[in-house]
């Protein structure tokens, strides 16, 4: 599907989102938001990946990131989104998911409604990418990714959310991803 979203210069911080199809909540469990969290991690070590701010939810991920080195983020983004489809099916398929049966079964429609595929679709294909060029939209999109366990009633502080980069920013301690703070 064409957008009129694309990635800017890959140096620069991007706002992106990226969903699971149907907005299904297939990352509800801990292991499941464990295998986004060892994807980001190998990106950042391996592929130049700068991460800012994230937050996983049960059937989103924002993040704000850049890439060092000229590294292509939507080559990046790609390769990560590849990656955690296929991890994360694969933990459906064998770790005693309630819902194995219904959420391959979506997947796998999906998939087959979409020639990009092989098989599943996991991943909405669109990440909504938007390049982040003052601190104003840099603030709001931090303050934005760090309110989503808040608006959602996980928690009632943002920083208590463990899967997100408010710990770090809140607190100055690290958390479970090496993150650039921007602000």
């Amino acid at each position: 599907m064409a957008t009129r979203y694309r990635f800017g210069e890959s140096h620069v911080p991007h706002f992106i989102t990226t969903s699971v199809i149907n907005w299904v909540d297939a990352l509800s469990r801990p292991l499941y938001k464990d295998i986004i969290i060892s994807a980001l991690t190998y990106c950042i070590e391996k592929k130049n990946l700068v991460v800012h701010a994230w937050v996983i939810m049960n059937n989103h991920i924002h993040l704000i990131i850049s890439a060092k080195n000229d590294a292509p983020l939507a080559d990046i983004v790609r390769d990560f989104k590849k990656h955690t489809a296929k991890e994360l099916l694969e933990a459906i398929d064998t770790s005693g998911e309630s819902r194995r049966n219904w959420m391959i079964w979506l997947f796998s429609s999906a998939g087959k409604k979409n020639s990009n595929n092989e098989r599943y679709q996991f991943w909405q294909q669109d990440n909504h990418p938007v390049m982040l060029t003052s601190d104003k939209e840099i603030q709001q999109k931090i303050d934005y990714i760090h309110d989503n366990p808040v608006r959602a009633g996980i928690v009632y502080k943002a920083e208590e959310y463990k899967y997100s980069s408010a710990y770090d920013y809140y607190t100055q301690q690290p958390g479970l991803l090496p993150i650039d703070m921007l602000i």
